[in-house]
């Protein structure tokens, strides 16, 4: 594509931001749920929560860290036992994602989660699936399914889920890791990692929100992963950020998540802008909007906002990075891009 971005004026920034195309590749499902949903599925599935009103459960999202806010996404889940609920859930996602360009969106769901409060495997997965094919067939929003594992669990367990999870294996693209990152180093899912890697499916490890950048090396060198998850803390590794370049491995980054867990103390001090300029391939996702106060145009808006030195040209390489970086298809990766051309080019 050939586009002067320097031309165009950075008010034009924030109506470009909306409507440019553009995939989502960290997004927690479970971390979608809005208060208002978590209230009117217990009170359809009769589930008592600890909070007495959706202000005071929303007035709760005041993280520390990464484990205050785990606390309270797992307690939100527990109001999600029938496929009915996965769906729901699923659906109020992708009106949003549609309603904001979202062309495609890769969503993380996390079956022990559910699994281990007795809700079925294949409760979970009929919900999404079913959110999925309306997505596309209602909201013209492609999707696909990524399985994590709990890192604070053993490998048995995720070993586990896997096992649960074959029958299934047409309807879920790759497999990650998350949750508690500190003392939960890639190294300890390698025998699992290895055989998702048999089976096929694409592989992907959240590594460098809060752990070290070491995490981020062993996510590649031990689980082979295709992208990572988060990734900003690479940049206290020089020679990691050259290979993570010269490899052109993906970073699904999560700005205001990373603000609201206290990975960087404000939107100004995020490193996304030399991220980019240091030649690393960068996106722009909402990890779990709902906790996190905003959906993936909202995490774009307010830092291109809190950080001037990001341009046009920025904003087109993050969408751009989002489609190459995704694990759609080719043809569907060409329409995306062709669109975004035209969207920067009007």
């Amino acid at each position: 594509m050939t586009n002067d971005f320097d031309a165009i004026p950075r008010e034009r920034l924030p109506e470009l931001l909306r409507r440019m195309p553009k995939a989502e590749l960290h997004l927690h499902i479970e971390g979608s749920l809005e208060p208002e949903l978590i209230f009117a599925l217990s009170a359809r599935n009769r589930v008592a929560l600890a909070y007495p009103s959706v202000e005071a459960l929303r007035a709760a999202y005041a993280f520390t860290d990464l484990q205050s806010f785990l606390d309270i996404y797992y307690a939100g889940a527990s109001v999600l036992l029938k496929p009915q609920d996965f769906e729901d859930m699923a659906m109020a996602y992708f009106a949003k994602a549609a309603a904001e360009n979202v062309r495609h969106a890769e969503l993380f769901f996390d079956p022990q989660t559910h699994t281990d409060r007795g809700v079925p495997f294949g409760t979970v997965i009929d919900g999404l699936t079913r959110a999925v094919q309306r997505a596309r067939d209602e909201l013209g929003v492609s999707a696909a399914l990524i399985m994590c594992f709990l890192r604070h669990l053993s490998e048995e367990a995720a070993f586990a889920t896997l096992e649960q999870a074959l029958p299934y294996r047409d309807r879920i693209v790759g497999v990650g890791l998350d949750s508690g990152e500190r003392g939960n180093p890639p190294e300890k899912f390698a025998r699992v990692f290895a055989r998702c890697r048999e089976l096929g499916l694409h592989l992907v490890a959240h590594a460098g929100e809060e752990g070290p950048p070491a995490y981020i090396a062993a996510a590649l060198d031990v689980l082979k992963v295709e992208r990572i998850d988060h990734g900003v803390r690479c940049v206290e590794d020089p020679a990691l950020v050259q290979r993570l370049v010269r490899e052109q491995v993906p970073l699904t980054v999560c700005p205001l998540s990373n603000v609201k867990l206290c990975v960087f103390g404000t939107l100004a001090q995020h490193n996304l802008k030399a991220l980019l300029d240091a030649g690393l391939k960068a996106t722009v996702n909402s990890d779990d909007p709902a906790y996190f106060g905003g959906y993936v145009n909202q995490n774009y808006l307010e830092t291109f906002e809190a950080v001037p030195a990001l341009t046009a040209r920025d904003a087109y390489v993050l969408a751009r990075n989002s489609f190459e970086a995704s694990f759609a298809g080719e043809a569907d990766k060409r329409r995306w891009i062709a669109e975004l051309d035209a969207v920067f080019a009007g």
